[in-house]
């Protein structure tokens, strides 16, 4: 009873904030997120230690101050995508399309019409939620492999927002199913790649020089299935002031016909796709995230 009064008191605040924020005029409703996730930056005290120490590893380059920089600016860039979340239900084509614009918009196009089912490549960069929000408005609704959120009341009502435009959510704990039945059809899913993994369920992989877990999901459907591998991120261009929805050209999948091998090669150059946005785009990326909590036998934790 205490655990439910819990969870309903946190979904009254987050859906109170998300109604307050999506009420405002967009400058306004930015302003305020952007105080919101500064309180965050100074109150979230192990998630910044976090972000830190992965700056220190992937970004050894970098002094104190240009990581404390760096790790502020991945707080503001929550604020961008909780702004933009409170907006779902306000948004219209008319209304999207004055803040994201497409690049690479044909490589997605031509992916889809091929009829061999397109595997979207994707990362939290950006404001990830926002990208597949817009792209269903924009007419191109697809499938979103999801982990669902522990609070069962966010959950549904995060849930009802990434679906108002036709996107379908699919749970990554039961997906083999449902994602082969999305690609025979043809249709488009969007897979989260740059999150650590359990060691019995993932591929060690370089990711900015070191050895980092990572699902070999992606890679198996791809040679399973032949669809399509397409990379797709989006990033806040600071000099326009827009998000843009970034397609990548097609990737060509390796095959040796070893599928053991053929897996790890071909997940090994899916995180270093992620890396290469990363790098393009350092202050938009998921930092706060313990991206290389586990470790090969007999290595020490970094954290």
């Amino acid at each position: 009873m205490i655990k439910k009064l819990r969870c309903y008191s946190e979904y009254l605040l987050v859906k109170m904030v998300l109604l307050l924020l999506g009420s405002l005029p967009r400058k306004l409703s930015y302003a305020i997120a952007a105080v919101i996730a500064r309180i965050c930056y100074l109150t979230a005290h192990r998630l910044r230690l976090i972000a830190l120490r992965n700056l220190e590893i992937a970004m050894p380059q970098l002094d104190e101050n240009e990581r404390q920089r760096m790790v502020k600016k991945v707080f503001d860039n929550f604020a961008r995508l909780l702004a933009e979340f409170s907006y779902f239900p306000r948004y219209t084509r008319q209304e999207i399309s004055k803040v994201v614009e497409y690049e690479g918009l044909d490589n997605y196009l031509k992916a889809l019409s091929s009829g061999r089912g397109v595997l979207m490549l994707t990362a939290h960069l950006g404001a990830w939620e926002l990208s597949s929000f817009a792209h269903s408005l924009n007419g191109y609704p697809h499938n979103i492999l999801i982990r669902k959120i522990d609070n069962p009341y966010i959950d549904q009502l995060v849930e009802k927002y990434r679906t108002l435009h036709g996107n379908r959510t699919i749970d990554k704990n039961n997906a083999s199913r449902a994602v082969l039945s999305a690609l025979r059809k043809g249709e488009a899913v969007g897979i989260l790649i740059d999150l650590n993994t359990v060691r019995n369920m993932g591929i060690f992989c370089d990711f900015f020089g070191l050895k980092a877990c990572s699902t070999p999901g992606l890679a198996t459907l791809a040679l399973r299935t032949n669809a399509v591998v397409l990379p797709s991120f989006t990033f806040w261009d600071e000099q326009r002031q827009v998000h843009i929805i970034h397609f990548g050209r097609e990737v060509e999948i390796i095959r040796t016909g070893d599928l053991k091998e053929d897996i790890r090669l071909n997940t090994e150059r899916f995180q270093k796709i992620v890396e290469e946005y990363v790098r393009r785009h350092p202050d938009q990326w998921l930092w706060v995230h313990r991206r290389w909590k586990t470790r090969p036998e007999g290595e020490a934790e970094l954290y």
